[in-house]
């Protein structure tokens, strides 16, 4: 598939999110801005057009077909992928994280996603999206303001196919308002790069209908207690993390910000099995992001990664 949007403005004529036909073109252009963009684009265009035998989107999203050498070095120009696993006619791209694992852990308490339309924000290449489309999603759409993401995903569409998935270029400050369209909203790893994370809470509500369900899923610290960690400096050697609240504090802000029936459907330490370097992405990871003598704690000292998953309810 040409790396360009015309097949996603066509899937959204007649439908609520219509709109953005006319909005979204220069925020598009814009969101591809990037050094090496004319390298990714060329890697994606010059995939070859091949006829899948059969397409899963279950653990791996898995298209089987005739082997073709061309594939793989194209799909390296890509890297480094962070989220997968993918099998490309027998190309296993071995991601940084096992998003599979993710989605496994939180998707027996989703509320069905049979056509419903979803929004992921902070999607990275799309692999959850693949999964939404699996469980029956009627549209997916998921942004993420990464160029390299993007056409990481436009090479999976390349092989797929499918209308029903879409990544664009954008951070959620850039994407134009449709209040209340969305069925479902998935925010995963995004709220303590935030520097307010009340106010990225208001602006998926925005986008969720009444009674649409909210997936948050952010690093939390361990307490009872109302807290927040405000990382100084560094946290596990990322520059971006503001808040790490803990669970009591993540409920509260959802709570104030209009969310009833809050859950938390799942609490997991990352571990160096689920995010760790692979030969598609041989930067430092997690292993070299905790402390050698103590993995409970970052190279900093703080808490080691602790994930929460909280369901909610928009009023």
């Amino acid at each position: 598939m040409n790396p360009s949007y015309t097949h996603f403005f066509s899937s959204i004529q007649n439908t609520p999110l219509e709109p953005w036909v006319k909005t979204l073109p220069p925020f598009l252009q814009k969101g591809l801005d990037h050094g090496d963009e004319k390298k990714w684009r060329t890697a994606v265009e010059q995939l070859p057009k091949t006829t899948p035998e059969h397409i899963e989107l279950k653990e791996c999203v898995n298209i089987t077909g005739q082997f073709n050498a061309q594939i793989e070095p194209l799909l390296r120009t890509l890297c480094p992928w962070r989220k997968g696993p993918y099998s490309i006619h027998g190309i296993h791209i071995n991601t940084e994280w096992r998003s599979d694992w993710k989605w496994d852990r939180i998707a027996p308490h989703l509320s069905s996603l049979k056509n419903r339309t979803v929004l992921d924000v902070g999607c990275g290449n799309g692999y959850h999206l693949w999964r939404m489309v699996g469980a029956g999603a009627k549209q997916a759409i998921g942004i993420d303001p990464a160029p390299l993401f993007n056409f990481q995903f436009f090479a999976i569409q390349h092989f797929i196919q499918n209308p029903t998935a879409w990544v664009l270029p954008l951070g959620i400050e850039n994407l134009p308002v449709i209040p209340e369209v969305f069925d479902t909203v998935f925010s995963m790893g995004v709220l303590y790069h935030r520097k307010s994370p009340i106010e990225h809470i208001e602006q998926l509500a925005r986008f969720l209908r009444p009674n649409g369900e909210l997936i948050l899923e952010t690093l939390v610290i361990n307490t009872p207690e109302n807290e927040c960690l405000s990382p100084a400096g560094r946290y596990a050697k990322m520059r971006n993390v503001w808040f790490i609240p803990s669970i009591p504090t993540l409920t509260y802000w959802l709570e104030r910000c209009g969310f009833y029936e809050i859950q938390t459907i799942d609490l997991t330490t990352t571990t160096t099995q689920e995010q760790r370097s692979t030969d598609w992405m041989t930067f430092d990871s997690l292993e070299t992001f905790l402390d050698p003598k103590n993995p409970q704690k970052t190279i900093e000292g703080y808490p080691a990664p602790l994930r929460a998953t909280l369901r909610a309810t928009k009023r």
